[in-house]
């Protein structure tokens, strides 16, 4: 962790154990994406992940956090990296031309009929 991004590291790791220790009385122990469940002893992987990437924006109600395991949580951020590396976009009524255009079941009715 960067100091210039947080301040210091020590102040980055009060507010994040600040954050944390609520996030873990407000929501069940449970992993928002894969729903693996936690006890106490393995709550050390059961991370707090921010929905809008922004570990500053912290609201009291939660509503910026959601409870992730370790891979889990490495997984959304990859792909959060993945997108700004490579952004996509695919707009309704879009011709894009790099499509697939291949049916496999373009002609399904006549061969149930055979």
């Amino acid at each position: 962790m960067s100091a210039d991004l947080y301040g210091t590291s020590a102040k980055y790791k009060r507010e994040e154990q600040g954050y944390r220790d609520k996030a873990l009385k407000l929501f069940p122990w449970i992993c928002g994406r894969c729903a693996r469940e936690f006890e106490y002893s393995g709550l050390r992987e059961l991370t707090v992940h921010h929905i809008d990437h922004d570990h500053t924006n912290n609201p009291q109600d939660g509503s910026n956090w959601e409870l992730l395991c370790l891979y889990c949580h490495d997984n959304e951020h990859a792909k959060y990296t993945e997108y700004e590396q490579h952004p996509t976009r695919v707009d309704a009524g879009d011709n894009n031309q790099d499509l697939a255009t291949y049916n496999p079941f373009a002609d399904l009715k006549s061969m149930l009929k055979k």
